[in-house]
């Protein structure tokens, strides 16, 4: 008979005496649910204890790092102790400080060849036999009908003899020592748990007095809860209202079942972000050498990189939404909405139940609410046709939040059509917004573009001319009424960073990147809307640097205002006396450079005529006429170039001096 299985039965029993710390820990049960658009969930757990107790809560695996960030308990009658939970490979650590590895537990004989040396007390049919394990050794065996099977026989070094007992023959083998039975316990106990090695059970222990309930709440990521809508507008344009109806897309991924759970749902954009905490760091160190001749001598530390863990600072509050909310028995199943600083909070009076993986609708809006007609043109969506449009504005108390938005139309006989789909951006209370759903081909809308430039303003001041045109960019609309139905459009025209918007100036609303202009075009009419965007364009020359040239197509210009023509007539007049002395003193010193040259040529005749010759006598009277040239010329340049001076000082002044706008 093969007792294989029961002798590892038989060792298994020393796991039963391994105690657990503390004992048994209490379940916590699942209360309060809060999702958020921010991507997380607030789940709030809680347990009726009495005195010290200790309480058990299970996550997944991968919702660990978030639990350690955020978990928080509370206990107004009591004090929260500890809270434990296995580490991340918990099977790994075990075998670790084992003295087998998680191999030895595949077989008996894997086990007992691994525990080698160890004491143990065996008992088959030839009676009990105790000893230290030598080995296990396996053998194919003959069985009588024939054929064979792989048996192990088990070496004991027994009162200083070996001996031998077939493994699969046995009843029990029993280990003698008692940490060794601990140790094989600890680890049977490690691979059971390894069946849920996707989840972790942490333990919260709580220390008071008294019957009391204690909560356990945590915030970890969750899918997105979703909003759509759905819009029912009626047929008759001049209709103000419609019909809205919103929804809440929600999943239940937890990993659990939520059984009638006080639901909370809010809109929002909390900052959210994880940290690997339970992840293990080693700060890094330097090495330093040990010196054998001496004495151990460590190194100077120049510094060495660390990088720890910083555990989530753990705050008391009651979830995403700020404090407890209020458990309500009312029956309906609208949520009551409340508009807190950053976000809506949507609280539902009735308790919800969701199993695991499954989807719920749940309503969250249902009214009336302002809702205007229109068609909106934008060109990027449609070259020539605007789009069906809403205008829908939030006259309630709380935001509506962004969302998928289906609409409906309704005619007067109450025939509800389908007409389109829409996008709902967030709507605070007061506020307005556009929703397009539809192509409307009745109407035809071209535009033409063109670019203009005319003078505005001159100006001078301290010598400098500034000269402002204005640059215009016109487009033009040409709409194309319905044939049958008046139209509400509204043209969004693109903002230009630099360019302000100078027609039209009425039915214009400005959006972030964006002018939206309203025109009403009746039945089978088609008119014309033009945009004009004008940005202003600076010059600025300083004036004494103007050429002649320059000078003269100013004068000549018809957009130059007469007071600014006249102050470049006079600065003309001002530069031709300048230029008029500056050719008399280019004249004189023209004259003495060229009787200069004449006084060279004359001197190297002189070099090569006789002395005394009449030649000579004549040269020499030529260079005493030019000498006397020369002088008279030189003293009329101080006075000409004062005159010249004088000039430009009178054309500085005037330039300096001037301040004109026009």
């Amino acid at each position: 008979m093969n007792h294989g299985l029961w002798t590892t039965a038989t060792l298994a029993a020393a796991a039963m005496n391994v105690d657990r710390p503390g004992g048994a820990a209490g379940a916590l049960a699942l209360r309060r649910v809060v999702l958020s658009t921010g991507g997380v969930g607030y789940f709030e757990h809680e347990a009726r204890v009495r005195g010290d107790a200790e309480l058990s809560l299970e996550v997944r695996l991968d919702q660990v790092d978030d639990v350690l960030k955020s978990i928080v308990v509370h206990d107004d009658r009591g004090a929260t102790g500890n809270i434990t939970l296995p580490g991340r490979e918990p099977l790994r650590d075990l075998f670790r400080e084992l003295p087998f590895d998680e191999g030895a537990l595949e077989s008996e004989a894997a086990l007992l060849n691994a525990l080698r040396g160890a004491e143990v007390r065996t008992r088959g049919p030839a009676g009990a036999v105790d000893g230290r394990i030598v080995a296990v050794t396996a053998a194919q065996v003959a069985l009588p009908g024939g054929g064979s099977e792989n048996r192990h026989r088990l070496a004991l070094m027994s009162d200083g003899a070996l001996k031998q007992v077939v493994l699969e023959e046995l009843e029990s083998v029993e280990l003698v020592e008692e940490r060794l039975q601990q140790q094989v316990g600890a680890a049977l106990l490690g691979l059971a748990s390894r069946r849920q090695r996707n989840r972790r059970e942490l333990v919260v222990r709580t220390a008071g007095q008294g019957e009391r309930i204690v909560r356990v709440a945590y915030v970890v990521e969750v899918p997105l809860w979703k909003t759509s809508y759905r819009l029912t507008v009626p047929e008759d344009l001049q209709t103000k209202t419609g019909a809205l109806s919103g929804w809440a897309v929600v999943e239940n991924q937890s990993g659990g079942d939520w059984e009638n759970v006080d639901f909370t749902l809010v809109s929002g954009n909390p900052v959210t972000f994880r940290q690997a905490l339970y992840e293990i760091y080693y700060v890094s160190r330097p090495e330093v050498p040990v010196d054998f001749a001496e004495r151990v001598l460590p190194r100077l530390d120049e510094g060495a990189a660390a990088l720890e863990a910083r555990a989530a600072r753990l705050a008391r509050h009651r979830g995403l939404a700020g404090a407890d909310a209020p458990r309500a028995a009312a029956e309906k199943a609208e949520p009551e909405r409340e508009e807190a600083a950053t976000q809506v909070v949507f609280h539902f009076p009735a308790p919800l139940t969701l199993a695991s993986g499954q989807t719920a609708l749940l309503p969250i809006v249902e009214r009336e609410i302002p809702a205007e007609r229109v068609w909106l043109y934008q060109p990027e969506a449609s070259a020539r046709s605007p789009l069906a449009a809403a205008r829908l504005r939030n006259d309630g108390d709380t935001s509506l939040p962004p969302g998928a938005m289906t609409v409906y139309e309704r005619s007067a006989e109450g025939v509800v059509t389908y007409v389109g789909d829409a996008r709902l951006a967030p709507l605070p209370p007061g506020e307005s917004r556009l929703v397009s759903f539809a192509v409307d081909r009745k109407v035809r809308i071209d535009r033409e573009e063109r670019a203009e430039e005319a003078f505005s303003r001159a100006r001078i001041q301290g010598g400098v001319l500034e000269i402002v045109r204005t640059a215009r960019k016109v487009t033009v609309y040409t709409i194309v009424g319905a044939a049958r139905e008046p139209r509400v459009v509204l043209i969004e025209h693109p903002r230009l960073a630099g360019w302000e918007l100078a027609e039209p100036r009425e039915g214009v609303e400005a959006a972030s990147d964006r002018y939206r202009i309203r025109r009403e075009v009746a039945a089978g009419e088609t008119a014309r809307l033009t945009v004009a965007l004008e940005q202003p364009v600076s010059h600025t020359i300083a004036l004494t640097s103007l050429s002649s040239e320059q000078i003269g197509v100013y004068l000549s210009s018809r957009e130059i205002p007469e007071a600014v023509r006249a102050v470049f007539a006079r600065i003309a007049e001002l530069r031709a006396t300048i230029a008029d002395r500056q050719r008399a003193l280019s004249a004189l010193e023209s004259e003495i450079a060229a009787l200069r040259g004449e006084q060279e040529r004359v001197r190297e005749n002189l070099k090569v005529v006789p002395a005394g010759s009449a030649l000579a006598e004549r040269y020499l009277r030529a260079l005493s006429e030019q000498e006397d040239r020369i002088a008279a010329v030189s003293a009329k340049l101080p006075g000409a170039r004062e005159a010249v001076a004088s000039a430009e000082r009178a054309l500085a002044d005037y330039v300096r001096d001037l301040s004109l706008a026009g």
